[in-house]
């Protein structure tokens, strides 16, 4: 916490016991005094763009995201009209936080809650303290239902959820104080995030110069058939997939089933973010049959690749499997590659595939237009450059010399984005509730170009929360 801050002189108790205290001058209001509910519809118009709610962002435009596939309703004269400060949320996944206050003029799913706000309040204010995260713990008590990850909050419940706020110019002072901390905040995340990009750019080239042009600079060298990369040396085969490696597509999903025996699951975000899949991993459990378990529990030397994705570049992500596991079984959208010949090294054909040669050739081959594939073939046909056992062994030992400063560099950075997100989250819940003093704090008024967009660039994986489901009411 900055050294600067300091609580409040005097605290009273609050009737929560996930809030404590707040400063004793705060004035207690429940939702109900401050939200007029809304279910004024869109009608005829046509000029009003959709909004969603996402946990992570709160209210946005849709087209803003590209992993928001829902498809909407063709008829959108029952879709709810937002305003500029109208508080929206998605009553399924209030137990996440997923509201907001909208920063946009829109319109939203006939399924959400629509409140305008009323009452003398900074609109952004508002936003920063619903969406802190000490108010999901009373969320999650006010949600309920028997569908799995949806349970369903009625406005009834949650208007009468009690606020302690400040006076109109202490709610200014803290949005102000907020805005300008995240700026920092935010333009550390993107220098760092930057800086692993340039890692992974310069491991990438390491990789590239190894499976492509091998150890000697002296050796003979012929044409690779693949245009934009020129040659390979002369003793290197050039083989498809399928004579090295056995394919094998996963239908396995996350749900369980009383029939099946239960085994842990390798998910699609498992392979696309982390290089290796060994136990220290948190797997899901669910359930599978004889046969998937047969044909996809994971071996030592397996590599796993995405399928399919909502984005053209994260098609043919791979992780390896180093080791044994027991009972882990690879899900949907994933596919499962195991050699097949002696003459391929396990660890060499996941060095390809972290390769350029090889993850171009499956985004060439992806087929769609809102969600990328690879078919089976596709897949199987896809060139690989084999060198000699023996080079292989010698390839392998090179690579993993010079990239582990790199690896570990990655880790680290990794880390501190980790931390410095985490801090966020507190800091922004610590300030909206009254736990540090922001008043007397003067704010620089000069603002980075860099940082105008003080929001935070969430992960691109995460799962979409976002529902749609479309309820008269």
């Amino acid at each position: 916490m900055n050294n600067e801050l300091k609580p409040y002189d005097e605290y009273k108790k609050t009737e929560y016991d996930w809030l404590e205290s707040v400063p004793k001058h705060w004035q207690k209001l429940s939702i109900r005094s401050i939200t007029k509910l809304s279910s004024e519809r869109n009608g005829e118009r046509t000029d009003l763009e959709l909004l969603s709610v996402y946990r992570e962002y709160g209210v946005i435009k849709k087209s803003s995201r590209e992993d928001n596939h829902n498809v909407e309703s063709q008829d959108l004269s029952n879709y709810k009209f937002v305003d500029k400060g109208y508080l929206v949320l998605n009553k399924m996944k209030m137990w996440q936080g997923s509201l907001g206050v909208s920063k946009y003029k829109g319109i939203v799913s006939p399924a959400y809650i629509v409140c305008k706000l009323v009452g003398d309040l900074n609109f952004n204010y508002v936003n920063y303290l619903l969406r802190s995260t000490k108010f999901k713990t009373i969320y999650n008590r006010l949600s309920y239902g028997v569908r799995v990850g949806q349970w369903d909050m009625r406005y009834d419940d949650f208007k009468n959820i009690k606020l302690y706020i400040p006076t109109i110019a202490e709610q200014d002072q803290i949005v102000k104080y907020l805005d300008f901390q995240l700026l920092k905040i935010n333009k550390f995340i993107k220098a760092k995030k930057k800086l692993i990009d340039t890692l992974k750019e310069q491991k990438q080239a390491i990789i590239n110069g190894a499976v492509t042009k091998g150890i000697n600079p002296n050796v003979k060298m012929k044409s690779s058939g693949v245009e934009w990369l020129g040659d390979i040396p002369e003793h290197w085969e050039i083989l498809n997939l399928s004579q090295i490696a056995k394919v094998t597509l996963s239908g396995l999903d996350k749900k369980s089933y009383d029939n099946q025996k239960k085994v842990f699951l390798c998910n699609y975000v498992d392979v696309y973010k982390n290089d290796y899949i060994t136990n220290n991993i948190d797997f899901m459990i669910a359930t599978a049959s004889e046969d998937e378990i047969r044909n996809l529990s994971l071996r030592s030397g397996d590599i796993i690749i995405t399928k399919d994705s909502e984005s053209w570049d994260d098609i043919a992500v791979p992780a390896y499997v180093p080791n044994k596991l027991e009972n882990v079984v690879c899900a949907y959208h994933l596919a499962l590659i195991r050699k097949k010949s002696n003459n391929i090294i396990s660890e060499f054909l996941y060095s390809a595939f972290l390769s350029q040669y090889v993850s171009v050739q499956y985004k060439v081959k992806a087929k769609g237009v809102t969600r990328y594939g690879l078919s089976y073939q596709s897949i199987r046909d896809v060139v690989i450059f084999v060198p000699p056992i023996n080079e292989q062994h010698e390839i392998i030992k090179i690579i993993k010399s010079a990239i582990i400063n790199i690896d570990e560099a990655i880790s680290r950075t990794q880390k501190e984005i980790e931390l410095i997100t985490e801090y966020r989250t507190s800091f922004i819940s610590d300030v909206v509730t009254g736990k540090v003093d922001v008043r007397n704090i003067k704010i620089n008024e000069i603002i980075d170009e860099d940082t105008k967009d003080y929001e935070i660039e969430y992960d691109e994986e995460l799962e979409n929360d976002e529902t749609l489901d479309i309820e008269e009411e």
